[in-house]
């Protein structure tokens, strides 16, 4: 099973940003998808945003379209969530994980970490 150690969660206004990371621990990302989920208080988990390590192509949920950006670091073998315009509906924790599409789905591979919590409160 492939471990990702997600961070750089916290407590933000409506509007403002923040960037998660996400770092794989003990294997290199090379070849896999990588996507970020999240799961609000009461909701079941829902995908954000994923990045093919390969060719760096990119896919969003509508919900975030415009105002996420995933990235990659090659050489820090970490994965990022540019979170900008953050907005009271985006308090989750989010999760990073490993991704299959399967008829438009994308589902998390392995085990889900701990994640970091992401709050947006005035």
């Amino acid at each position: 099973q492939l471990q990702f150690v997600e961070s750089g969660g916290g407590l933000v206004k409506p509007g403002g940003s923040l960037r998660l990371s996400c770092a794989a621990s003990g294997f290199t990302l090379d070849g896999f998808t990588v996507g970020w989920f999240r799961q609000a208080p009461g909701k079941e988990r829902e995908f954000v945003a994923r990045i093919n390590w390969m060719d760096g192509s990119t896919y969003y949920a509508d919900s975030v379209k415009g105002r996420f950006t995933i990235s990659r670091d090659n050489a820090k073998n970490t994965v990022y969530l540019q979170m900008n315009s953050l907005k009271p509906e985006d308090t989750a924790v989010y999760y990073c994980n490993s991704v299959k599409v399967v008829g438009g789905e994308t589902y998390g591979m392995d085990d889900w970490g701990k994640g970091t919590l992401v709050t947006v409160s005035s």
